[in-house]
Formats: structure tokens, C-alpha cells, sequence
């Protein structure tokens, strides 16, 4: 067998377990995700060697998308790092075995200072799991080493187990893009939704006028690539039209001798160009929509440019 077909099969020991894992999930795993959304503190995950590991970015991913989360090294807890934790927080103790002696002296500690307690352990039998208020299994068969004892399938099962709390609590939540840039001002995301929507929006508008025949205004709507126009009567913005109400006109009128009056939508949302892309972003996602009007200032109606959702999507 080569290195690349051992490999192979490595990877799929491994899914094969997680495909299990996931089977067994049940309501423990609601009732974690209930227990830290009603948390008034944080979560404090712990734990120590690999699965220290693995806690650490636990904590790390809670906190970057809405969940208030430190990691404490378990070891280190009970020399004075517990002072870090108060009564209104929620502890989530990871140990794969469930009998590490420094996750179970931190049980008590924990205890006494009258936080609720999260278990995320493989073996429901053990001391840890008896203790805590809540029990989420990571339990797998075998690890993917051949002498069972590095830990690796398992390191694998806690780390997804650990992304499922944090995208169901981000659900929860309803934490969006613009919630996420906040959170990471560092990053090409944040760097991005932190801009203008003066530096990414479009100065070259779809316009058509208030009488223009539809075959026209399907013309410049298509010119643009926007996937809309504003309609205009004169020199006066009055309404907007998109790639839906064009399928809602071909449906509603036999005859497309129409003008842009007859598909029109006569309110639109629109932003001035020195919002930032993230408040773009959360109208756009607020109404359901891709496109937004740019005006020179707020609540003034002179258009002069388009920000699409494309051009945040796009930008690098």
C-alpha cells in the first residue's frame, strides 16, 4: 500500500466514525445550546493536552461569531485562573476520557462558585460525565492510529462537534456578515465590510424613464448587469425595477406594450455613500434584496450610484 492509499483510508476510517458520531447526536445537544443562549455570563471552555487544543479554538470560534467565550487551561484553573470565572458563567469541560485528573479537580471549584457545567466527553460512563449538568457525546469506536493511542479521530470529533455548538448558537443568534466584520476588523472580511460603500458602489446607474417602452428598459437593465433600473420622470427618481417585477409583468400582461410606469415598484431602499458596507450589507439582508441606490448624503434623494451585493461579494 503507498502512503497516498494509506492516507485515503485514513480519511475515510476517520469520516466513518463522525458519520456515527453525528447519528447519535440528541437532546443533550439542544439542551447545551438552550443552557449557553440563556447564559448572562460567558462560556468558559476547559480542558488540557490535545483536547486543550481543540477547546482553545472552541472558545476562540464562540467568541468571533456572538457567543461571549474564554479558554482556560484546566491545569491552570485551579492555581488561580479560576478567579477569571464568576457564578453567572457556563463551563464547558472537554476530556475525550472523562477521568483526566485536572478536568476533574476543576468540578468542584466550579461548583462552589455556582456555575452550570457542559460536558463534551467520549466515555458517558466516566466521573465527568456522572458530574455535569449536561452530557454531549464526542464518543468514537477507534481512533485512526493503529495503536489506538494517539489521539486523532477523536481530536477530529470534538473539533466538529465543537463547530456544531457554534453555528447553531450563531443561528440563534441570527449573526450575520456584518455582525462577523465587527468581530474581525483584522481580516479581508472585515477589511471589507468595514469600507465605504462610496469605494465599491457603481457610478454608471441603470436609468430609464417613466415612459420608456419594456423592450427598452429590458435593454438597459441587460447593458448594465445590475439586474435592475431606476425610473425616472424627469429629473425626479420614482420608483425602481427589477428582475423580478420583469417576471411578474411577463406574467401578469399578455401584451408587453408597456412602459416602465406599469412595472415599476415606486419605493427603494437606498444608503449614502459614506455608510460603511456592512450597514449596506444588513439593508440588503433586512429587505431581502441585492441592490441598493447610493445618495450623495443621508435622506436626500439624489442618486449617484448603485451598490450591489456582488461588488461586496467580489471585492478583494
Amino acid at each position: 500500500m503507498t502512503y497516498s492509499q494509506r492516507a485515503k483510508q485514513i480519511f475515510e476510517d476517520e469520516i466513518e466514525e463522525l458519520h456515527k458520531l453525528g447519528s447519535s447526536i440528541d437532546s443533550n445537544f439542544d439542551k447545551a445550546i438552550e443552557l449557553i443562549n440563556a447564559c448572562q455570563g460567558k462560556v468558559v471552555v476547559m480542558g488540557i493536552g490535545k483536547t486543550g487544543i481543540i477547546g482553545h479554538k472552541i472558545a476562540s470560534s464562540l467568541a468571533s461569531t456572538g457567543t461571549p467565550a474564554i479558554f482556560v487551561n484546566a491545569a491552570e484553573a485551579v492555581h488561580g485562573d479560576l478567579g477569571i470565572i464568576n457564578g453567572k458563567d457556563v463551563v464547558l469541560l472537554v476530556s475525550n476520557s472523562g477521568s483526566s485528573s485536572e478536568i476533574l479537580n476543576v468540578i468542584g471549584p466550579v461548583r462552589n462558585l455556582g456555575c452550570s457545567i457542559i460536558a463534551m466527553t467520549g466515555d458517558l460512563s466516566s466521573r465527568l460525565a456522572k458530574e455535569a449538568d449536561i452530557v454531549v457525546s464526542i464518543h468514537v469506536d477507534k481512533e485512526a492510529c493503529p495503536l489506538g493511542l494517539a489521539p486523532t479521530t477523536s481530536t477530529t470529533a470534538t473539533g466538529i462537534m465543537g463547530d456544531a455548538l457554534m453555528i447553531c448558537l450563531m443561528e440563534k443568534h441570527h449573526f450575520k456578515a456584518e455582525n462577523f466584520a465587527v468581530y474581525h476588523p483584522g481580516g479581508a472580511l472585515g477589511r471589507k465590510l468595514l469600507g465605504r460603500v462610496k469605494n465599491l458602489m457603481t457610478t454608471n446607474v441603470p436609468r430609464v424613464e417613466v415612459d420608456t417602452p419594456f423592450k427598452e428598459l429590458v435593454h438597459e437593465m441587460s447593458d448594465k448587469h445590475l439586474g435592475m433600473t431606476m425610473v425616472y420622470n424627469g429629473n425626479k427618481c420614482i420608483g425602481i425595477i427589477t428582475d423580478g417585477d420583469l417576471r411578474r409583468a411577463i406574467q401578469k400582461y399578455d401584451d408587453l406594450h408597456i412602459v416602465a410606469r406599469d412595472v415599476m415598484t415606486p419605493s427603494y431602499k437606498h444608503i449614502h455613500k459614506e455608510a460603511l458596507l456592512s450597514d449596506a450589507l444588513a439593508v440588503m439582508d433586512q429587505y431581502n434584496i441585492t441592490t441598493l441606490a447610493v445618495t450623495e448624503r443621508p435622506n436626500t434623494e439624489e442618486i449617484i450610484g448603485i451598490i450591489s451585493i456582488h461588488h461586496i461579494i467580489d471585492f478583494n
